[in-house]
């Protein structure tokens, strides 16, 4: 029987980050599936030509998609303060109003991200070789824009309740329907790039629609009266106000990533796979930070709605203590096994991207610990409402991918490695600001305003 609500505020606090994380980690684990389908479909069928194209467009589409997501991250936050408080209309006011909120910005942000798509690609110096075909992924990926608005805003919202099985249950379908399409489109129809893009998109939205009706079904909080669905104003106002830092939190490291795909784009098409590829794989080892952030945030608002900051205290120790096991795991792995890593992605012939990536993976991995102290900083302060880290922790990273990017490209004997290098010391300069903050304690002043 799944259990749809989850009371964090008492209880053993390592209990609590691990049964809440590993259905959020299976789930992001299966999302992933989405992004690594293609990678590995389009890869392998057609050649580091089109892997180059879709890996063009990701920084861009994480840009558009950040401000959905913190606006919805937002909502979270307020909906599990609420429940940890016990103010019932007030949550599924919030539940309602910020629903609202997602779906305009949804429609809004699919219109203009696909209206500029190709000027965008152009300014970002992509090879004339994959520039359509990045344009063609990209529109199509904004089409969808709706449909992953509302999939992170039911997800946060459930999160924030303690519910982490129903978003897991649909991911797992929603992955199998993407792998599915994704065979069909490229496979069997040949419609190339643009076929693995309407699989990612359609597949969201059948994962959205779906934990949506559960959610209206069983869940007690979404049991609506006519006063639950007016829009509030108020309301409106503090969802956004919440949710915005955040969201700009999330679009200031988007920028700083589209920066450095404008460098990555400026060593040529070789270098452009490999680092699609080795984001990918990044995005597989931030799983588990993912979810620990989700499980970090889910419980401090729970907490700070309930009084009990000395138990989010606690949760900072524990969490840290499970980022670092994790993440001297995955060092041990990506020294041994990055060529064999990298050969999953590339056709075989591919030489030069497989060598150039099992390097990269290997710089890479010494420095996981400082990626995922910014996991569980960024969780536990966006959860007790900090939004002036929010702003701290964009622009730290917007500084980072930046300045690094502009003093080692020019260094000769760094060359094309500025790529790698300049996402490793973003995150120890991230990290370290993110410490900083939390130790200065001024979430805890905020978090009882």
């Amino acid at each position: 029987m799944l259990k749809f609500n989850q009371d964090m505020t008492s209880g053993n606090v390592t209990s609590h980050l691990l049964k809440f994380s590993l259905p959020l980690l299976m789930g992001n684990l299966f999302q992933q599936l989405y992004s690594l389908a293609d990678t590995i479909i389009v890869g392998k069928a057609m050649g580091k030509s089109a892997l180059a194209a879709v890996g063009a467009t990701g920084s861009i589409t994480f840009l558009v998609y950040s401000l959905c997501m913190g606006l919805a991250t937002g909502a979270g936050i307020l909906v599990s303060q609420y429940f940890g408080s016990g103010k019932k209309d007030n949550l599924k006011k919030t539940i309602t109003n910020s629903a609202y909120i997602c779906l305009v910005f949804g429609i809004v942000l699919s219109i203009i991200g696909y209206a500029v798509s190709k000027p965008v690609l152009v300014l970002l110096n992509t090879e004339p070789s994959v520039l359509e075909d990045a344009v063609t992924y990209l529109r199509i990926s904004c089409i969808g824009m709706l449909a992953v608005c509302a999939y992170n805003w039911i997800s946060s919202v459930l999160r924030s309740l303690g519910d982490a099985v129903t978003p897991f249950i649909f991911l797992v379908i929603a992955s199998i329907i993407n792998v599915g399409l994704d065979l069909l489109f490229v496979l069997v129809f040949h419609w190339g790039v643009a076929g693995a893009a309407w699989a990612t998109i359609i597949a969201q939205g059948v994962s959205a629609l779906l934990s949506i009706l559960l959610a209206m079904f069983k869940n007690e909080h979404f049991k609506f009266e006519p006063k639950h669905l007016k829009a509030d104003g108020d309301l409106i106002k503090k969802c956004i106000s919440v949710g915005m830092p955040i969201a700009i939190q999330s679009s200031l490291i988007a920028v700083s990533m589209v920066v450095l795909q404008r460098v990555a784009n400026g060593f040529g098409e070789t270098v452009m796979a490999t680092y699609t590829v080795t984001m990918r794989v990044e995005q597989l080892v931030q799983l588990p930070y993912q979810s620990l952030n989700a499980a970090v945030s889910t419980f401090t608002g729970q907490n700070i709605g309930a009084g009990q900051v000395s138990r989010v205290k606690e949760c900072f120790k524990k969490s840290t203590l499970i980022a670092l096991v994790f993440s001297l795991l995955m060092l041990v792995v990506f020294m041994i096994f990055p060529q064999n890593i990298m050969e999953i992605f590339a056709k075989k012939s591919d030489t030069d991207v497989i060598s150039i990536g099992a390097t990269a993976l290997r710089i890479s991995c010494v420095f996981y610990f400082f990626l995922g102290m910014i996991y569980v900083s960024r969780g536990l302060l966006n959860g007790a409402g900090d939004t002036i880290y929010s702003m701290i922790n964009g622009i730290a990273e917007l500084i980072g991918r930046v300045g690094f990017s502009l003093i080692l490209v020019h260094i000769p004997s760094v060359g094309m490695w500025a790529v790698w290098g300049t996402t490793c010391l973003t995150w120890v300069l991230t990290s370290i600001a993110s410490v900083v903050r939390y130790y200065q304690g001024k979430w805890i002043v905020v978090s009882k305003a």
